[in-house]
């Protein structure tokens, strides 16, 4: 049986049969918690206390931890970066932070990602109001800034995507192991008309790019030589990508992408492949039909993960920290919602063999009824999450014992 056929069989199988061998059993009754005080959890494999580190952040999207101590956390809405500093959040935001276009639903501030060899110096993507042919239209854009005590300075403009935002274009920032910077740009959505901005050569959207971090391109691109698709485009046929992370033992680069209804992905991505949206999907569009009369094609990548129903996948991080022995090697996946329903978001814990195939997941803090945005493991060792609220918050779990 080839890849293709099983995953599709799988994916049959979990429908069919309540999830049995996608997802470990669940109550549907949580004890209401709220994010202002500690709570205890216990999961499949550790029991766990989940502590308020920070609240009062307005939808929080990202966060990044300096060698200080401090955590800076982005908010999509209000474009502002937060400061949080010995487990309190700062009244004042970072100063210096460009105009940042927030008038549609899901456009904002978003990613935040500090250099590896200064973390002085950020970067952050957002959405940037332009004019085009005349008219207003919004595009994502990367800048490069100085962190100097409470602001910005040195601030610089070092891309611009091509092509419009007309959907949610969610952007993600990784520095590679050599220094090179990972961005997505999502925002190709079918319902908007802009489906097809994933296989478009001439725009930006639904690709992954790789940047040197002045922002140049790096000669060793995949389609530098080819000009089959932009310079700085990586890999192509991605939706929404919201989450980036190597896997600590592969080296492999992972990323989430979120699908209308099902088929929610989680990609090892190679460069120069194509990942098939919206020629090929497991998904359907938000009213009911088929994205693709078949989920697979020989000249597209097939994903490592499915979910179906959605999950609305956003941060990615892979554990190897020492606080929760049982987690090690699990990715960890935010959900902003599931299965299109509001006050369902929580966190996923996905587990895999020693062969790297999947052999369990896990929903974990469903009783927060909230949007989970960030995912991040902090240089501390333990995992922390941001809750997507408009009085949301950074969240750390620990052990409960």
């Amino acid at each position: 049986m080839n890849k293709k056929k099983g995953l599709l069989i799988c994916l049959i199988l979990s429908l069919g049969c309540g999830g049995i061998a996608w997802a470990q059993p669940r109550s549907d009754v949580f004890p209401p918690v709220t994010i202002d005080q500690p709570f205890v959890v216990n999961t499949f494999e550790a029991s766990i206390r989940v502590v308020p580190v920070a609240i009062g952040l307005a939808n929080p999207f990202d966060m990044a931890f300096r060698n200080n101590g401090d955590i800076l956390v982005t908010e999509r809405f209000t474009g502002n970066l937060r400061v949080i500093r010995n487990g309190s959040l700062l009244e004042e935001s970072i100063r210096g932070v460009p105009q940042v276009y927030s008038e549609t639903w899901r456009q904002g501030l978003m990613a935040v990602e500090l250099h590896p060899e200064d973390d002085r110096i950020v970067y952050m993507t957002y959405t940037k109001a332009i004019v085009a042919d005349g008219e207003p239209e919004q595009t994502v854009a990367l800048i490069r800034a100085r962190i100097v005590e409470n602001e910005l300075t040195q601030v610089e403009e070092i891309f611009q995507a091509e092509g419009l935002d007309r959907g949610i274009a969610a952007s993600q920032l990784l520095f590679t192991p050599n220094n090179k910077l990972m961005m997505s740009i999502g925002g190709a959505y079918m319902y908007a008309g802009i489906g097809d901005y994933a296989q478009d050569p001439t725009i930006h959207y639904g690709k992954l790019l790789r940047l040197n971090d002045d922002g140049s391109v790096p000669s060793d691109n995949p389609f530098v030589s080819t000009g089959e698709y932009l310079p700085e485009v990586y890999s192509v046929g991605h939706r929404n990508q919201i989450g980036l992370a190597f896997h600590p033992t592969t080296d492999q680069l992972w990323a989430t992408e979120n699908g209308p209804q099902g088929g929610d992905e989680a990609n090892i991505i190679q460069p120069g492949l194509n990942y098939g949206w919206p020629i090929v999907s497991y998904s359907r569009q938000y009213r009911g039909d088929r994205v693709s009369e078949r989920p697979w094609g020989e000249e597209y990548e097939d994903p490592e993960v499915i979910w179906w129903p959605s999950i609305a996948p956003s941060g990615l991080a892979f554990y190897t920290g020492d606080k929760i022995p049982a987690w090690q090697g699990n990715m960890f996946v935010g959900s902003m919602m599931e299965g299109r329903i509001p006050g369902t978001g929580h966190l996923e814990r996905v587990v895999f063999n020693s062969r790297g195939a999947e052999i369990r997941r896990e929903g974990l803090l469903r009783q927060l009824n909230s949007r989970v945005t960030g995912v991040a493991q902090g240089p501390d060792g333990y995992l922390y999450i941001l809750i997507d609220e408009e009085n949301g918050a950074l969240l750390r779990i620990e052990p409960a014992q």
